[in-house]
């Protein structure tokens, strides 16, 4: 189900931000339907294929900027490899490394036990949990 315009202005206008043109067209892009997980490259190859114009640049900074109002949460896989994930709830994920997809985990089906203290001064924002997938019949 598509979010009318207005819902995407009052959104990013609600987390601080202005909504020019491209970020609404990239906003439309990441939050209309359910849930998803998307690189900076895979937006950027959506936006083309719907003729918004808009460099990968302009991606990667919007989508960082969503990621700082809490629009978004970045999902670290490996060095140079970033996911940002709209549902940014408590929760974890599956990574397949044969077709490098994220796929959420029921948070029920994970318990965390035995956390270290935080320094002093510091306290646990989240935990992370990435498990890592091999497609065993595409080896």
């Amino acid at each position: 189900m598509a979010l009318p315009a207005m819902d995407i202005v009052e959104r990013l206008r609600a987390a601080g931000l202005r909504p020019t043109r491209q970020r609404v067209a990239l906003a439309r892009l990441l939050f209309d339907g359910c849930d998803r997980h998307v690189t900076a490259e895979l937006l950027h190859e959506e936006a083309q294929s719907r003729k918004v114009p808009v460099s990968l640049a302009t991606v990667y900074n919007t989508l960082h900027q969503f990621t700082e109002v809490g629009l978004l949460r970045e999902v670290a896989v490996e060095g140079a490899k970033t996911y940002f994930d709209t549902n940014t709830s408590n929760h974890y994920h599956f990574f397949c490394e044969n077709s490098g997809t994220l796929l959420d985990i029921a948070t029920a089906s994970i318990r965390i036990e035995g956390l270290p203290q935080a320094p002093e001064g510091m306290s646990i924002s989240r935990v992370d949990v990435l498990v890592r997938l091999v497609d065993d019949r595409k080896r």
